[in-house]
């Protein structure tokens, strides 16, 4: 399983090249984080990887990729349906049985500290709480291939840390993780970082 990207560029109109000449090989174990300034196209490179954008030049090939989770830096999710609903839905969409999946939920949840609001409706929650739901959703669908957008933004410390080390046992459990962040100890507990300050055809971008 891998991803293999050679020759990435890509821009919009108006904007100037946002970067080029990025070749990056992606395997399971990777906790990849892209650094850079707003602007920078960090989000346009999630979006290149997950292969929802064409590049202006370049390729992104997968191989072994069987599903693709994508956590966007705002949590969106249906107001009236209970927190746990949200991630139990990805696991009954799988095949298990709705006791089991509700119960594979919350187990889930507590990964991201949750449970306790497991009951609650979507729109109860907190900024904080909505994002580490979003990412409890992600988990459930069992990605190989993660893309995470800004994970740690609306986090205390203390909730960005338990964040950083479900991302980093995700990426152990043979997932691909790529991490678009300003976050320095986000960047820190990630094992590869892309700065997109430096990414042009004739500089090193990969850490």
């Amino acid at each position: 399983m891998s991803v293999s990207v050679r020759g990435l560029a890509h821009e919009f109109p108006g904007t100037g090249m946002l970067f080029a000449g990025l070749d990056l090989d992606l395997v399971p174990g990777d906790l990849v984080a892209v650094t850079g300034p707003s602007g920078s196209g960090k989000s346009t490179l999630l979006s290149l990887i997950a292969r929802w954008e064409k590049p202006v030049a370049g390729t992104v090939d997968w191989t072994g990729i069987s599903a693709v989770g994508w956590v966007f830096q705002n949590p969106h999710g249906v107001a009236r349906r209970s927190a746990v609903d949200h991630v139990a839905l990805p696991l009954i969409a799988q095949g298990y049985p709705r006791a089991d999946a509700h119960e594979r939920a919350l187990s889930i949840m507590d990964r991201f500290q949750l449970r306790s609001v497991a009951d609650r409706r979507f729109s109860a929650l907190s900024g904080g709480e909505a994002q580490r739901l979003m990412l409890s959703r992600a988990v459930a669908k069992a990605p190989s291939l993660l893309l995470v957008d800004e994970p740690t933004a609306q986090l205390d410390p203390k909730s960005a840390a338990t964040v950083n080390k479900v991302l980093s046992e995700l990426a152990m459990d043979n997932a691909i993780v790529v991490v678009a962040t300003h976050d320095p100890d986000t960047r820190d507990a990630c094992n590869r970082n892309i700065d997109l300050r430096f990414a042009t055809a004739d500089q090193e971008v990969m850490s």
